[in-house]
């Protein structure tokens, strides 16, 4: 176990800018620098322009917020009986006269503005407990934790978490309604309650589509509704690519694809441009008289700068989690064995090659407007591919799910998916 962990939590520390400072470090570990980003980033995204066959909403907190801007558009037309049509191929439809972007005064960083914010729990349905839990062995290897909660007759729909190694918690339970939907949660290899912790043998994106398929026949589950974020986006993007007439519906969140730019992005030094006082303790490393602790202190420090840049006003307990040794190791490894493996996807733009696939299967796509982990530009290319697929770009919002806007959006595709199967419209 210690040389499989050394060799590739020690190589996620090697990116261009770091190799000098570590690279005695990291040849000590044997890794694979070969396999290692090098490109240096692009620091802006690309201007986004018009297009007849791509629309999105823009939302302020989870409200509808027009823009006087020729590139912000209004929400999606309505149908001919009045009500809000499911979205398919719409143009876009500027608004005359729209009010511009909000002005706020810039923070200092010691200001905690964070309480003026909407309250999360109130884009969420009330805490519950699961009516069924249990294990399932996929591989020889491998076990994963499952659990059901909601209503055991309802519509089915799975949460795929993020990470990859992250984990699912009772919160993710509250973005579906409990007396419609049968709420699946599961951990994938390696994260939070499957065993073995933090492993990486037989862990792949196809592993884990396998694994989704395995569960849902466990659970004898004719098709159902899938709901990522994140890394969740990438697995549900996958699974449905790979099995698209089990799908009902996807509901996706801070998409990320896994490609070349944004790595880049995220781990070459753009999201730091945003975030340097986060970047600059990863960027370091860590202090030689700390390193007989390498691979515990490398998972800390990794997963703090992913949890210190996903929200657009810093959530100190989401940042904690950084402390918790169980949880950053299998978040840090896993995450690094992903990345450095590309995905394990055959082209770097897999996933966007593959949507034709997708064409057929209703979406809501939402993203934050300030997301520094998974830039908007990977939501934009996905739905200018897709644009059968709504998007709902939250303007006030990073990363997390448990943002104000984010979770309100969240909740509400779910709530449309709802509709749509209880009326056919």
């Amino acid at each position: 176990m210690g040389e499989q962990a050394t060799a590739p939590v020690a190589a996620l520390w090697a990116t261009s800018i770091t190799r000098r400072r570590v690279g005695m470090a990291v040849a000590a570990a044997g890794a694979n620098t070969s396999l290692l980003l090098a490109t240096p980033p692009s620091h802006s995204l690309p201007r986004q322009k018009t297009n007849p066959n791509v629309s999105i909403s823009v939302t302020f907190a989870g409200v509808p917020r027009p823009f006087s801007s020729r590139r912000f558009i209004s929400p999606s037309p309505t149908a001919s009986n009045g009500k809000q049509a499911f979205p398919g191929k719409h143009k876009l439809q500027p608004r005359a006269g729209a009010f511009a972007f909000p002005m706020t005064q810039e923070a200092s960083a010691s200001t905690d503005f964070s309480k003026d914010l909407p309250s999360f729990n109130r884009s969420l349905y009330a805490p519950i407990e699961p009516y069924s839990s249990g294990f399932l062995k996929v591989s020889e290897l491998h076990t994963l934790y499952w659990e059901q909660s909601g209503n055991p007759d309802g519509h089915p729909v799975v949460f795929l978490h993020g990470g990859p190694g992250a984990g699912t918690s009772p919160s993710n339970r509250q973005f579906f309604d409990p007396e419609f939907y049968r709420i699946i949660l599961f951990d994938q290899r390696g994260a939070g309650k499957s065993t073995p912790h933090a492993c990486l043998e037989e862990n792949t994106t196809w592993d884990l589509v396998e694994d989704i398929e395995k569960l849902r026949k466990h659970l004898e589950i004719p098709e159902w509704q899938v709901f990522g974020g994140s890394w969740g986006s990438t697995l549900a993007l996958a699974y449905s690519q790979v099995h698209p007439d089990k799908v009902t519906g996807l509901v996706l969140r801070g998409i990320f694809m896994l490609r070349k730019k944004e790595l880049d992005w995220f781990y070459e030094g753009g999201a730091a441009i945003i975030f340097p006082d986060a970047w600059e303790p990863f960027r370091d490393f860590i202090p030689e008289n700390e390193r007989d602790n390498f691979i515990t202190m490398a998972a800390k420090i990794w997963t703090t700068w992913e949890l210190m840049t996903a929200h657009l006003v810093q959530n100190e307990e989401n940042v904690k989690r950084g402390d918790d040794d169980h949880f950053s190791l299998a978040f840090a490894r896993i995450e690094n064995h992903y990345f450095l493996n590309k995905g394990f996807f055959p082209s770097d733009s897999y996933l966007l090659d593959n949507v034709e696939k997708l064409r057929h299967i209703k979406a809501v796509i939402v993203q934050g407007r300030y997301d520094a982990c998974c830039p908007m530009m990977s939501a934009w290319d996905l739905h200018k591919a897709w644009p059968e697929a709504e998007l709902k770009v939250v303007v006030d919002a990073g990363h997390s799910a448990n943002e104000p806007g984010i979770a309100a959006e969240l909740v509400a595709a779910n709530e449309k998916f709802k509709h749509f199967l209880k009326n056919g419209s």
